[in-house]
């Protein structure tokens, strides 16, 4: 009939609270019944909602807290601000474990290694959107830990016993299926112990045999998005929609190009007519996304005025302080004083985010926070992956001078280029301090900090976290649920 059945909002969507709300409310008024209206909002490094909205830390960190009750606040604060927004369905948490600190896709979006307890954890967050009205979603099935490649690019290939991630990769899965999520997204990865042609999204024995049948999941269970190269290096749009309607997928998504909705959506109903697709399977489909519609369907919406409310910011306040872990303190570098006789150099690897906010001002939101505690530090900003011999010209001499040298990273473990300039100036002899900003596993690959702090992301509430921890309004307490050998 051509009317809405769901939409999905990124980034690009998205200017405001109130924009966002009225954008919502014209897609649900133009539907005939409810609707499905889908976003990526893990937390931390993955959050379409950023300036304007509450901010939260990031799964790592929330596994580092080691707080079922926190991992649901937060939860729930970002589900009642997504319910205002008329937004009923969050494509999170991820759930995957992190085994492979080389790992391109995971990282600090994890919540840990522990299985047991990134399922407890997962299933808090479920809890928390879920009660607030908002469907969750389990990814990535049946997980990518060990993924050695990122499935944007192309298509991880795993090999190993199934036996292994019964008691690994799965556990998160299970509970998260025993506790009543209301979705599973399925991942664009081929575990050759179950599946030797397919990626998982496109494997009647992934979706069907695995996820239906051994895990007994009885929800609704979505594609990752199906542009990722992973899928399109070797199928088209259509094709690749109907393996993943055959193998049992109720939702597919195509995220961004009108080209491929619109090639899907011809291939399905072609499909449909020609009986390649059987109707059983359309009707199944059917009853899982309307089951899912009607029990979330946005029916009312809390004011706009719940958007940054204080108890939220308060929650992710809390959190981000109770993620953030000092793995080493030695020679009384921490905490840092306010003294103008005393020359604080912060030198820091910018995320990319931050480019804008480097050429306007000359400083990142973190430096600036920093500068508004200690009026004792001067700042460069780095290019993460290339920085320029003019700004390194700037580092150097600034780095050299200081009496404690502060080196902030981001992903170093993974950038080359990052490694080999914060290694240089960790070993120029200052007392020094290295903060990861983004993976812990910065810590392994750096040598020469007298003492290292880990945020596990640098969302605005975990860089507020970071400098409180430097100037000595807390002591860290948590310990990170990834194995880390120290450089």
């Amino acid at each position: 009939s051509g009317r809405i059945g769901g939409v999905i909002l990124f980034a690009r969507n998205i200017d405001n609270p109130a924009q966002v709300a009225e954008l919502t409310r014209a897609c649900h008024e133009a539907a005939s019944r409810p609707i499905l209206v889908a976003i990526d909002q893990e937390g931390g490094v993955v959050a379409r909602l950023r300036e304007g909205f509450t901010e939260s830390p990031g799964a790592m960190a929330l596994g580092a807290a080691d707080s079922e009750e926190l991992a649901e606040e937060v939860s729930s604060a970002l589900g009642a601000e997504m319910r205002a927004l008329g937004i009923n369905w969050n494509l999170a948490p991820a759930i995957d474990l992190t085994h492979n600190i080389h790992n391109p896709s995971v990282g600090v979006r994890s919540l840990g290694t522990d299985p047991e307890r990134v399922g407890k954890l997962g299933v808090a967050q479920m809890r928390g959107f879920q009660k607030a009205g908002v469907a969750a979603t389990a990814k990535h099935f049946p997980g990518k830990a060990n993924t050695p490649v990122d499935p944007h690019v192309s298509l991880p290939v795993i090999d190993g016993p199934l036996d292994d991630m019964w008691d690994t990769d799965l556990v998160p899965f299970r509970a998260a299926s025993e506790a009543g999520i209301a979705a599973m997204m399925v991942t664009h990865v081929q575990f050759k112990a179950l599946e030797p042609e397919y990626p998982s999204t496109l494997s009647p024995r992934i979706i069907q045999g695995l996820l239906r049948g051994d895990v007994g999941f009885t929800g609704l269970v979505s594609t990752d998005c199906m542009e990722m190269k992973a899928v399109t290096n070797k199928y088209g749009p259509g094709e690749s929609a109907v393996l993943a309607a055959l193998a049992g997928a109720n939702v597919i998504l195509f995220s961004h190009t009108r080209e491929f909705q619109e090639a899907a959506y011809d291939a399905l109903l072609d499909a449909s007519r020609s009986g390649r697709l059987p109707i059983e399977k359309i009707d199944f489909a059917v009853d899982r996304v309307q089951e899912t519609k009607e029990r979330f369907a946005v029916t009312d919406r809390p004011s706009l005025d719940i958007i940054r409310h204080p108890d939220h910011l308060a929650v992710m306040a809390e959190a981000a302080r109770a993620g953030t872990v000092l793995l080493r303190s030695e020679a009384d570098v921490l905490p840092l004083e306010r003294d103008d006789s005393h020359r604080i150099a912060l030198v820091e690897f910018a995320s990319h985010l931050d480019t804008e906010a480097l050429e306007q001002s000359g400083q990142t939101g973190f430096a600036t926070l920093l500068h508004e505690q200690l009026t004792n530090v001067e700042y460069v900003g780095l290019n993460p992956s290339t920085p320029s011999e003019e700004s390194l010209a700037h580092a150097r001499p600034l780095a050299s001078s200081a009496d404690v040298l502060i080196v902030a990273t981001r992903n170093a473990h993974l950038i080359p280029r990052q490694r080999e300039l914060a290694q240089e100036f960790l070993s120029s002899g200052k007392r020094s301090i290295l903060l990861c900003l983004r993976n812990p596993y910065d810590a392994g690959v750096l040598t020469g900090a007298e003492s290292v702090l880990c945020t596990c992301g640098d969302g605005a509430p975990s860089l507020a976290a970071a400098v409180g921890a430097l100037v000595g309004r807390f002591t860290p307490t948590a310990e990170l649920n990834v194995p880390l050998k120290m450089g």
